[in-house]
């Protein structure tokens, strides 16, 4: 039996609502991708570690948020709590290899190609992931070219979102940035969620008590793990602002240049003036050379 599925029980409530919890973590994962660029080396991995974390838990929250209005009309729907959790995992390690990348190689072609395509699979895989822990009385089947197209949409965003964080300068390109970032996870999402195929295996008589039917946790539990996620991005954000506001204005202090001989040039001793009648006698000894007879100046 093939099941009636809706992906917007709420209107567009919950679409804009993923939007934008997508679109905070990968602002403060961008821009700190891009104020490790300007860090010293001991703290490039600090920065790039906290934009691993909100990428890969902005992904995350986005994703339970937008599947709070995912509903199968002939059957309810719960989660299994391992595999929802392990898509989280999955996101940020594969996210943070991702932006490593770019964070140490910069903005090379081949780095951006590399680390957005990761970034990209990080993405796919923390969907597809949280889709194999839902649990109810179906199976569940997938129209192959969506998913691809669904790959591609997270892999080419994620590329052109690192791009314009590395490269380019200022408030609007950092917001651009994000908003390209946001639109690769939900385009990546309700493109997969466009390929599902739910087919019903219901038992002929439904039980009182549907947890013996399907075990796991109710949508219902999972409130409190979902929004974990949004206060760790307002205490993120919150320290950053607190201790770098320039991380978020676009303007990140540079790593202090290595000083050298250079920097601290040896002054010059103070000329006297030319009607001064002792300027002769006070001249350094090693500019006199004795001559024929008589001492000449150079």
């Amino acid at each position: 039996m093939q099941g009636t599925v809706d992906g917007f029980t709420y209107g567009l409530v919950t679409p804009v609502a993923a939007f934008l919890m997508a679109a905070l973590g990968a602002a403060l994962g961008l821009r700190c991708t891009t104020r490790s660029l300007h860090a010293t080396r001991s703290c490039r991995v600090g920065w790039l570690a906290l934009g691993s974390l909100s990428i890969g838990s902005g992904v995350w929250t986005m994703h339970f948020v937008a599947m709070t209005g995912f509903t199968v009309q002939e059957t309810p729907i719960s989660y299994d709590k391992p595999l929802t959790f392990a898509g989280l995992a999955v996101a940020v390690v594969m996210i943070g290899i991702g932006i490593f990348i770019v964070g140490y190689r910069g903005a090379t072609r081949m780095a951006l190609i590399t680390g957005g395509t990761i970034t990209g699979l990080g993405i796919a895989s923390m969907h597809y992931l949280g889709m194999a822990g839902m649990r109810m009385a179906a199976r569940f089947a997938y129209d192959t070219p969506l998913v691809v197209l669904s790959v591609l949409i997270a892999g080419c965003a994620a590329t052109g979102a690192l791009w314009a964080a590395v490269t380019l300068r200022g408030a609007l390109s950092g917001l651009g940035a994000s908003v390209l970032m946001a639109v690769a996870v939900t385009g990546m999402h309700y493109t997969g969620m466009a390929a599902l195929d739910v087919h019903l295996h219901l038992p002929p008589t439904l039980p009182s008590d549907l947890s013996a039917v399907l075990p796991g946790d109710r949508p219902a539990e999972m409130i409190g793990p979902m929004l974990v996620g949004p206060g760790c991005f307002l205490l993120l954000a919150a320290v950053v602002l607190l201790f770098d506001p320039g991380a978020v204005t676009g303007e990140p202090g540079r790593a202090p240049r290595p000083r050298d001989h250079r920097d601290h040039p040896v002054p010059r001793a103070r000329r006297r003036p030319r009607n001064d009648p002792h300027a002769r006698d006070r001249r350094p000894r090693s500019t006199v050379r004795e001559g024929a007879g008589r001492a000449r100046y150079r």
